[in-house]
């Protein structure tokens, strides 16, 4: 069958869902996460790149159809940084955060009642967590390398004090509670990692804009309501896999058949952690809007003067690149 062609005044950068709602925004993640984006060639993701700049540019290739130039939206979506354009690392791309992230958490659900053990996977966690956030924060903030290994090693340090601090006290307790350790972990570690790897935001702000992406100038309030909502997108990223999980596998272990196959209970963790991560990861993002608001009223006294001093009312909200 012949495929449509690249209709007038088609904008590649337009939305194919309504980033207003939570559906519009789920279908949004769910095709920029898919796990097969990491598969692609660089080769490839370099030409849907070129693609993209062309059809901004108003350089359509000649014969391209619509659904081609929307698939090379989807690769460039999943491998290029919104802000700066640039090719994101392969292990913090979000499409890369199902296998990377059904390996660690499973065997992280699988190796909790050793110190050593858990020592060692918050330790692997929190390095696959500091290239995560440093690859998807707001790239108009630069952070040095001092301030990267700062974040690392206390986001590190809070994981592991919590991991071990609750493995020895939980020892007397119900076994399923000892099971939830590695969550209440890696919800703390969420709460300095990201932060911590961004603080730069924080400190000096990011860029806000109009509706229409016109500078308006920097607000370290839009960088906080930002980061807050990529900790709880985190967290809530993480919550079901390893909160359902463990009840799962405390039935199931109590059969005779599991008891006999106590080898497989590793591959098996890794698999379902898998299934949750699939729906999770694009569910999690979903959340809030990638392109997030904040009214004019709530920006500090100086910028939210700067702003009605050029365009009096016209401004009522700024917007802004939140991360993921």
């Amino acid at each position: 069958t012949k495929m449509a062609t690249v209709s007038l005044g088609f904008n590649i950068d337009s939305p194919r869902w309504d980033q207003s709602t939570f559906v519009g925004r789920l279908k949004h993640f769910l095709n920029i996460t898919d796990p097969r984006t990491v598969l692609v060639p660089e080769e490839e993701l370099d030409r849907a790149k070129a693609l993209v700049e062309g059809c901004r540019a108003g350089l359509v290739p000649p014969g391209s159809s619509q659904e081609q130039l929307l698939y090379a939206k989807k690769l460039y979506d999943s491998a290029f940084h919104p802000d700066s354009g640039e090719k994101m690392n392969f292990i913090g791309r979000m499409s890369f955060q199902v296998p990377g992230g059904m390996a660690i958490t499973g065997c992280m659900l699988q190796f909790y009642r050793t110190v050593p053990a858990v020592v060692f996977w918050q330790w692997v966690n929190q390095s696959f967590n500091a290239f995560v956030n440093y690859t998807n924060r707001n790239a108009a903030s630069p952070i040095s390398l001092r301030q990267i290994g700062v974040a690392y090693v206390t986001a590190t340090g809070a994981a592991l004090a919590t991991a071990v601090g609750l493995n020895l006290y939980t020892k007397r307790a119900p076994p399923l509670v000892a099971r939830w350790v590695p969550f209440a972990a890696v919800a703390a570690a969420n709460c300095v990692n990201i932060p911590m790897m961004r603080q730069q935001e924080i400190i000096n702000g990011i860029t806000v804009t109009d509706e229409n992406n016109n500078e308006l100038g920097c607000s370290r309030r839009a960088a906080v309501k930002g980061i807050a909502q990529v900790v709880l997108s985190r967290i809530t990223m993480a919550a079901p896999g390893m909160i359902i999980l463990p009840i799962i596998m405390e039935r199931l272990e109590k059969f005779t058949f599991m008891q006999r196959i106590r080898v497989l209970h590793g591959p098996l963790q890794v698999l379902l952690c898998g299934g949750f991560l699939l729906f999770m990861v694009p569910a999690a993002c979903a959340l809030f809007p990638q392109r997030c608001s904040l009214a004019l009223a709530d920006l500090e006294v100086e910028l939210r003067d700067s702003i009605m001093a050029k365009h009096g009312d016209k401004v009522s909200y700024v917007y802004f690149n939140k991360g993921l």
